[in-house]
């Protein structure tokens, strides 16, 4: 019975009190500074090998949910693809990335910007083959042109070393007519 009287007497709210809130519209909840931090990477993108110039996948990444997420679709002309969501923790106000990627493995990202770079780091299980988990540092970095480099490097020694796993350019996807 306590269970229903509850929510009756959230219902039964003064007018004055409904008519306040009416009139105090908070701002949007993520269009602060934190959450313009991973803009760098919002775009169509066709992808490359850093270095190289034969494309290797395409990549969608938007903002979501009244900007409180990023989400990137990566499509790999080579199968592997998967989908990442990004978004500014509520508490703690840092990065959080969670990958999930064709195989079904999940990995698990944090971060932020650093400098004007976004640095995600989180253990990848398998990454060098079965059995071969390692801590990996990705980061995304606009460059002078307009693309953005993701470079992934991995430590199998907690942090100490440093290997690169993946490097790529995400460039402006080129329009139909061009």
């Amino acid at each position: 019975m306590h269970a229903l009287i509850y929510p009756l007497a959230l219902l039964q709210a003064s007018p004055d009190a409904a008519e306040a809130g009416a009139q105090a519209t908070p701002p949007p909840a993520c269009e602060s500074e934190a959450h313009s931090g991973f803009d760098l990477w919002v775009g169509e993108w066709d992808v490359f090998p850093n270095g190289g110039d034969a494309q290797v996948g395409n990549s969608r990444v938007e903002r979501l949910s009244s900007g409180c997420t990023i989400r990137e679709k990566w499509m790999p002309f080579k199968g592997g693809g998967g989908i990442s969501q990004s978004w500014v923790h509520h508490r703690t106000g840092r990065w959080e990335q969670t990958w999930v990627g064709s195989d079904g493995k999940r990995v698990d990202f944090e971060g932020g910007v650093v400098g004007n770079d976004m640095v995600l780091t989180g253990y990848w299980d398998d990454i060098g083959g079965p059995g071969v988990d390692a801590l990996v540092r990705m980061t995304y970095s606009k460059q002078e042109d307009g693309s953005v480099r993701q470079h992934g490097e991995a430590s199998t020694d907690h942090g100490l070393s440093w290997q690169t796993a993946f490097d790529f350019i995400y460039r402006p996807k080129k329009e139909a007519s061009e």
